[in-house]
């Protein structure tokens, strides 16, 4: 359960926190407490997993990252766990992991997300790491996104 005072923090920092020098002293401001009251609530929420996580989530396209594709590969089995480490590992992948096949239709089992300024850079840099973790020669395709979707968590409404 929330508290009143919870309640108006999360009403307060769910569409972002603000872009100034002392984000939790604006958000203090705004409702009516303390920089260090602001502070040990949010720490109170996370400790009692009333939040998971505070978090930055970039614009991608602000910065001209408009080409979002998922490569998917479908590695042997018993190599998926030592490529997925290792593309995991990758500055150019933001997060990969390994799915099931679905055969016949759906063939692949290792997903790595990889974003750039044109769908040829995404190519170029998917045929690079296929070379570098020498899986070019398993079947492979880049599936690019068509829309942008906004990330947000979970949303409270005004009491």
């Amino acid at each position: 359960m929330l508290t009143d005072q919870e309640r108006q923090l999360l009403l307060a920092i769910q569409d972002g926190l603000p872009l100034v020098p002392r984000p939790y002293a604006e958000v203090a401001e705004r409702i009516g407490t303390s920089e260090e009251r602001v502070l040990d609530l949010v720490v109170s929420l996370l400790q009692r997993g009333a939040i998971k996580r505070i978090g930055a989530v970039p614009n991608p396209h602000a910065l001209g990252i408009t080409a979002n594709g998922m490569a998917v590969w479908d590695v042997p089995d018993e190599r998926a766990s030592e490529v997925g480490r290792r593309l995991g590992r990758m500055p150019e992948v933001t997060h990969c992991y390994r799915r099931p096949r679905r055969p016949p239709a759906w063939p692949y089992n290792l997903f790595a997300m990889i974003h750039g300024r044109s769908r040829q850079e995404v190519q170029e840099i998917v045929a690079r790491i296929s070379e570098e973790l020498n899986i070019a020669g398993h079947p492979h395709e880049v599936l690019f996104s068509t829309r942008l979707l906004k990330k947000r968590g979970t949303r409270l409404t005004s009491p």
